[in-house]
């Protein structure tokens, strides 16, 4: 197994960086059960993503216009889905949100550290429950940890499977603007974003898409 670890300044930064590494290192295999079924994928083994300024603006990457290529997010698309991890509201076509899991836990992390101190390590709210195994389609984020140090919020998220061209820009741009939200009502500062996954992957069908940002032909 090998454990790749990214260290960026900024959401964009560390998309791009994920990007290149996962072209480089990715193990290509075929999808037996889940998205793609029978399609390829590059994965990386496991990896470690530190931003260290996530709240630096834009939040979502600025390709350049040259290049030809849609952006994956936008900010009126990560507004939306902010709400969407916020709130425990589902379609009847949804078979869960996350927001449903992580409505009622994010409340009681303010709580928590308004109330009884900013020195715990019990502000850990799951993204699951013990009937998501069922699914034929499980959360891919699955814990949003948090702590504060140093007179910041911090966020530690994990990913069990995370699709790095469509998903990865406007999940980690949602979380960071529930971080902020979270920062303030605690009234700390914001802090850093730290991600891992053991499934960061591109998709077969992103596979050229990902040289074109990279300037490879």
């Amino acid at each position: 197994m090998k454990l790749t670890q990214i260290v960026a300044r900024d959401i964009p930064d560390a998309w791009f960086q994920a990007i290149n590494a996962t072209v480089a290192d990715g193990f290509d295999y075929v999808i037996d059960r889940g998205s793609y079924q029978g399609a390829r994928r590059k994965e990386l083994d496991f990896v470690t993503i530190q931003i260290t300024h996530p709240g630096v603006r834009p939040l979502v990457p600025d390709i350049p216009p040259q290049l030809g290529l849609t952006p994956p997010a936008s900010e009126e698309y990560v507004q939306d889905y902010m709400r969407y991890l916020m709130t425990s509201e589902k379609q009847a076509n949804e078979q869960y949100t996350y927001g449903e899991y992580l409505e009622p836990q994010l409340f009681e992390v303010i709580r928590m550290y308004k109330e009884e101190g900013l020195g715990t390590n019990q502000a850990c709210m799951a993204v699951c429950d013990r009937e998501s195994i069922h699914l034929e389609d499980p959360p891919c984020l699955r814990q949003v940890d948090t702590r504060v140090r140093y007179g910041k919020l911090h966020f530690f998220v994990y990913f069990r499977s995370w699709d790095l061209w469509g998903g990865f820009p406007a999940n980690l741009a949602g979380l960071q603007l529930m971080k902020e939200f979270m920062a303030g009502e605690i009234g700390v500062d914001d802090g850093e974003l730290i991600a891992v996954s053991k499934g960061l992957h591109l998709y077969e069908y992103a596979w050229p898409l990902a040289n074109m940002r990279l300037g490879k032909k």
